[in-house]
């Protein structure tokens, strides 16, 4: 069961991520201000931003159904699978959304939505 141990922290840092992307290089960044200071950004800075913000809303949804899907004795391998491929999309939603391909980042937060419901459904 260590992978998806594995899998639940990295699904954590996935916010972290953007966050990083969205200050990585800034002008004039404000770490003792720095919510006013990305208030003020446009762009791809302020698109990495709201992928933050909606990559930590989507946590609790993932971690109750991987936690539900346990209790509910899922296979581990598929919760596994189902696990990854919700990471693996959320990457792909963070870079489609930075990139500012609004379309694809909709598609990839469906897909993504639709394997944590399948999560959710796992198990006897």
């Amino acid at each position: 069961m260590s992978i998806i141990t594995w899998f639940l922290l990295i699904a954590a840092f996935l916010p972290f991520f953007a966050a990083a992307a969205s200050k990585a290089g800034g002008e004039a960044y404000d770490n003792n201000n720095p919510r006013a200071w990305i208030a003020r950004q446009e762009g791809w800075r302020a698109r990495a931003n709201a992928a933050q913000i909606n990559l930590f809303e989507g946590l609790p949804f993932f971690y109750a159904a991987a936690l539900f899907a346990l209790y509910r004795q899922a296979d581990p391998q598929w919760l596994a699978g189902l696990m990854a491929a919700w990471i693996v999309l959320r990457l792909v939603y963070l870079g489609v959304y930075i990139a500012g391909y609004g379309g694809l980042r909709t598609l990839a937060w469906a897909l993504a939505l639709a394997v944590n419901i399948g999560m959710l459904f796992a198990g006897n």
